[in-house]
């Protein structure tokens, strides 16, 4: 095959837009807290198989280095990848339409009745609730990872620098990147 041949091909499997803007607008409106990574997760490769796990996690690596949002993104890289420029806008645009929306209408909500008890009540379970699907999404993105010490020894360490010694989130990459690489780095002859 040539070049121009697998390109075509690739295109003809593409998934449409709308489908593309579907999906994610499904996403951003069923996804609470950090379980958007989760749910794209799911959706990339589980469910829709527009991508591969490896592909996923290089994905979600590249998104944590960028500016802004991880889960914007994701939806960024992604739809780039399925669709070109006009995924990505799409992807996007799906993702967030239903988090503004929502967003929008509980800022007014609550700036009519930001004096009620029961408004700073229902925040804090909604900031519990969200932390446990944080916390259910990190294991689930990471699975793999946890069965391997290196790994373990890696996330443990950057809780202990984040969480407890309360380093800045750039000084603890300065840390822990360069061990990470290191622990990592390709083995000669293998």
């Amino acid at each position: 095959m040539t070049l121009a041949t697998d390109i075509s091909i690739t295109k003809l499997n593409s998934p449409k837009l709308s489908d593309i803007f579907v999906q994610f607008l499904l996403i951003g409106a069923i996804s609470f807290g950090g379980g958007i990574m989760a749910y794209e997760r799911i959706l990339l490769v589980e469910n829709r198989k527009w991508l591969s796990a490896d592909e996923f996690m290089a994905y979600l690596a590249i998104s944590q280095t960028m500016p802004g949002l991880n889960s914007v993104n994701m939806a960024v890289l992604s739809g780039d990848h399925l669709r070109g420029a006009l995924g990505a806008l799409i992807a996007t645009i799906g993702l967030i339409l239903p988090g503004s929306l929502f967003v929008l209408g509980m800022g007014i909500l609550y700036a009519s009745a930001s004096d009620h008890p029961l408004a700073n009540l229902i925040l804090i379970g909604i900031a519990a609730a969200a932390s446990g699907l944080l916390a259910a999404i990190t294991y689930r993105i990471g699975e793999d990872n946890w069965r391997h010490l290196k790994s373990l020894l890696i996330i443990v360490a950057t809780f202990i620098l984040m969480s407890i010694a309360k380093l800045s989130l750039p000084i603890v990459l300065l840390i822990m990147a360069p061990i990470a690489i290191y622990l990592y780095r390709p083995r000669q002859g293998i």
